[in-house]
């Protein structure tokens, strides 16, 4: 099957909303007492992650800084035979308010003079990871060209705001590498932020995160064949690969090793943080990693992978915890040095708290809305 029947140029800009001024006129870097702001979120059906937790944690500290803030947002289709369907809807919308922070794809082609992207990161499918197994695009000629379509869109539709911040550095550097486009890091708190804490170092290490290949939850069952310590790990989380990973415990016999919690509520979450010795979260080229900031504000050091992506803008090798080859025996390693040197393991959690507590919602609202 060929390339959606999108031909033509990118869609052009069009009426975008009532102001007809910037937010304060007053002054160029000061924000008025109370503006309206819409996000705007796309989101595939009965599918709900961190992007999610993301844009109503921004709606939510627009409200408790004294501003209007509503959530707007579509429902997209990430298959390439529909891939333009959303970001032409998104063009269609009429959005009344001061202020529009769009965020991830295809949101950002709302239409809005004040239009600021807070981008958390583009279809990734057609770009970074256009050959991925996850992906539907590949190197034939048609995916080339609906990657060729979309680069040309989203461009567009990206140059319209008055300015574009990322989640990370790993963002802005995809951001530019395809699309020529520059992009300002703006980091934030994870979700639960304020309820995160310090415990024990215990005897095991956690690793929250959705059980799907990109997040390689398989290496942490495998790292644990060789932690010879008598350190545990428990996985928590629901995803495609539960019943392989289940398969991995049974299979090298490490029932006693790891724990598959599955989903665990809030409560729990911040329980199993504030006990465990470390986490391990070695994700491909993660966008952010609420995870590694978590862990963080519970005190804990991280074991990652040196291609983590926006993990390693946080994790710092044998400061904030251990970057590793990401292979298991590599992140078995480090559960052991983990086990070895449990003081040094606080003292790496506890600068790691330090860094993450510098984080503020307020910050990034006021950032946001200067823009």
């Amino acid at each position: 099957m060929g390339a959606p029947r999108r031909s033509g140029p990118a869609p052009s800009p069009g009426p975008r909303g009532r102001p007809s001024g910037p937010p304060d006129p007053r002054a160029k870097n000061e924000v008025r007492s109370r503006v309206d702001v819409i996000v705007c979120g796309a989101q595939v059906p009965f599918v709900s992650g961190g992007a999610e937790l993301h844009m109503q944690n921004i709606v939510r500290a627009m409200q408790e800084a004294g501003h209007r803030s509503e959530l707007v947002h579509l429902p997209t289709a990430w298959e390439k035979d529909r891939l333009f369907d959303a970001p032409l809807a998104w063009r269609m919308l009429p959005l009344d308010a001061d202020v529009v922070v769009a965020t991830n794809f295809p949101s950002y082609f709302a239409r809005h003079d004040h239009k600021v992207v807070w981008l958390f990161h583009q279809h990734r499918g057609a770009y970074d990871a256009i050959d991925a197994p996850w992906s539907d695009l590949g190197l034939d000629d048609d995916a080339l060209e609906v990657q060729r379509q979309l680069t040309e869109w989203d461009t567009r539709a990206l140059e319209e705001a008055r300015h574009v911040f990322t989640t990370s550095h790993v963002v802005a550097d995809r951001l530019a590498r395809f699309n020529g486009l520059d992009g300002e890091a703006l980091y934030h708190p994870p979700p639960l932020a304020d309820r995160l804490r310090t415990g024990e170092m215990g005897d095991y290490v956690f690793t929250p995160t959705r059980l799907e290949t990109n997040k390689r939850p398989d290496r942490i069952v495998d790292a644990m064949a060789h932690v010879r310590s008598g350190v545990r790990a428990v996985v928590a989380g629901r995803g495609s690969m539960a019943a392989d990973l289940a398969a991995g415990v049974e299979r090298q016999n490490l029932g006693d090793r790891v724990e598959l919690a599955g989903f665990v509520p809030d409560a729990e979450l911040v329980d199993r943080y504030a006990g465990a010795l470390g986490v391990i979260y070695a994700p491909f080229d993660e966008d952010y990693g609420y995870v590694t900031l978590q862990a963080f504000l519970a005190g804990k050091p991280v074991i990652t992978a040196h291609d983590a992506g926006g993990v390693l803008e946080w994790v710092e090798d044998g400061v904030t915890g251990y970057v590793t080859d990401g292979t298991p025996e590599g992140l078995a390693d480090a559960v052991e040095r983990l086990a070895a040197d449990r003081d040094n393991a606080r003292a790496m959690g506890e600068e790691g708290r330090r860094r993450a507590a510098e984080l503020s919602w307020s910050k990034v609202v006021e950032r946001l809305l200067s823009a």
